[in-house]
């Protein structure tokens, strides 16, 4: 299973750019199956240049949240799971105060 949040816009308004932290949140919803995780995060400008890069193993039922500076013109988030289907993943672009920016969540239906 591969997800990506495609090319996000992060453009600065008013010398401020609307998401400075970006929020990865997984759910394994196995009972008894272990999922190899790559999470991948891209700098989006005139190359698309990888600035995250994590490879983990997420245990039956259990859950992941990490947060990825992201104070950047463009991003994408790229989440690999191989072989499992019970994984769930969204994904939460936040200001600087830690405020969700709601035009920058995607939840795993929308991924």
């Amino acid at each position: 299973m591969v997800v990506t949040t495609g090319p996000i816009v992060n453009s600065a308004v008013n010398g401020l750019r609307p998401v400075q932290m970006v929020t990865v949140k997984m759910i394994n919803r196995s009972l008894t199956q272990n999922a190899s995780v790559l999470i991948q995060g891209y700098v989006l400008d005139q190359v698309r240049t990888i600035y995250v890069e994590e490879l983990f193993n997420l245990n039956p039922n259990a859950v992941f949240t990490n947060d990825y500076i992201a104070n950047v013109d463009g991003y994408e988030f790229k989440v690999s799971v191989e072989d499992h289907d019970a994984i769930e993943v969204s994904v939460w672009g936040k200001d600087g105060a830690g405020h969700i920016v709601s035009a920058h969540r995607l939840v795993s239906s929308e991924l």
